[in-house]
């Protein structure tokens, strides 16, 4: 049974490339018995194969009659065999991890790892940040939403899996590690040396400007909603007459946390649904937050909110709770789930999609605006602000 649901993307930390359900099974290993190596025959076979006994076939075939015997090596063949079917899926949320890869995929986001600090993912096949994290490694030496990661030490992301490269790139604090970057907008990579640090994730901060609730979720940790929920008290007692979530490069997180945090604004009813491979769809309700606000909203959103900021931002504008302002949304509705395999190497597999409450895809098209801003930074937050009042008279 899964243990927990995660909707985020990758981090460039220690221990964190659980994005999904954290699931554990076993699949069967390739037949021990002997073969019988078939005689020519000019004519097809009539009889009914599936695809596992052509390999299996083929795996018993080389074992038993490769003439150069110390070429074989089962475990490279094992997973060069897996790899190549999991890149016939063309997906990039879907993958094949070493035993070292899946344990540390199997850590959650608790909020201290180390590493360089950002959330990547991949963009037209190509391994982009999707966001630094504030006062991180990454963000001090300028990395920014949307830069390319060309190489890792000299070694060319396009050979690399999603997983490989997080793997290379994080590390222990006071190490380094040798990034080229082309930036966005840029014709011109560049070489960027980073010192990996202990970094303390944020989740989300809090402010009032003027009687306006500002608030900034990073990423929804499993802290998110306590840290929310006590900022939500706090603004109650300044008497706030509307809220922004900035949810702009938030890549995602726990989606029990996502649902906590829907249903402080959303007081009942579908916050998201699963369509899984049967087309069978399970849905997850609002859960009767203890505090419930009614104040207008406004969501900011960028091309990099992703994933379980998404989900959020679906159900806000669904239920018309609130008004997303900024850019189309990254497009990250796949769900996925972590398998071991007996070696104890693992596969990250696609099984399902995102709904929004009225049915919407997430999948590839994201959330598309109900205002598109071409703001950044303060500035989109003072339309905000000035949007919010505007709506009092």
């Amino acid at each position: 049974m899964p243990k927990a649901i995660k909707v985020t993307l990758i981090t460039l930390l220690l221990a964190s490339l659980a994005l999904s359900f954290n699931v554990g099974c076993t699949i069967s290993n390739p037949l021990n018995s002997s073969p019988t190596v078939p005689a020519a025959s000019s004519s097809p076979r009539t009889s009914t194969v599936t695809g596992t006994d052509v390999i299996d076939e083929a795996w018993q075939i080389i074992h038993n009659e490769y003439v150069e015997k110390d070429k074989i090596n089962s475990t490279n063949m094992t997973e060069a065999a897996i790899r190549g079917m999991v890149e016939a899926l063309n997906d990039p949320y879907t993958s094949y991890m070493s035993a070292q890869t899946y344990q540390l995929s199997r850590s959650d986001i608790s909020g201290t790892f180390e590493g360089i600090g950002a959330f990547v993912g991949i963009r037209d096949e190509q391994l982009i940040i999707v966001a630094p994290m504030p006062d991180s490694p990454a963000e001090k030496a300028g990395l920014a939403p949307g830069d390319a990661i060309l190489q890792v030490n000299g070694s060319p992301t396009s050979e690399m899996s999603l997983e490989e490269a997080v793997l290379r790139i994080r590390g222990p604090k006071g190490t380094s590690v040798t990034l080229q970057i082309l930036h966005i907008g840029k014709t011109e990579p560049e070489e960027v040396k980073i010192v990996r640090a202990a970094i303390d994730v944020p989740s989300v901060t809090f402010e009032m400007k003027g009687d306006i609730a500002y608030f900034r979720i990073f990423q929804f940790s499993e802290r998110t909603d306590v840290e929310l929920s006590a900022k939500l008290k706090e603004m109650a007692q300044k008497d706030a007459k509307g809220i922004i979530l900035d949810l702009r490069s938030n890549p995602g997180g726990v989606l029990s946390e996502v649902i906590k945090v829907a249903s402080h604004f959303i007081k009942e009813g579908v916050i998201v649904s699963v369509v899984d491979n049967q087309g069978k769809k399970t849905s997850t309700s609002a859960n009767g937050a203890d505090i419930i606000t009614n104040l207008p909203i406004v969501a900011l959103s960028d091309n990099f909110s992703a994933s379980g900021s998404e989900v959020l931002m679906g159900a806000l504008q669904d239920y018309g709770r609130a008004t997303v302002a900024g850019a189309r949304t990254y497009g990250k509705g796949s769900v996925n789930t972590f398998y071991q395999l007996k070696d104890g190497s693992g596969l990250y597999i696609t099984i399902a999609r995102w709904l929004t409450p009225n049915g919407r895809l997430i999948e590839g098209k994201g959330i598309e605006p109900d205002i598109a801003l071409d703001l950044h930074g303060d500035e989109a937050v003072q339309w905000a602000i000035d949007y919010l009042k505007s709506k009092r008279n």
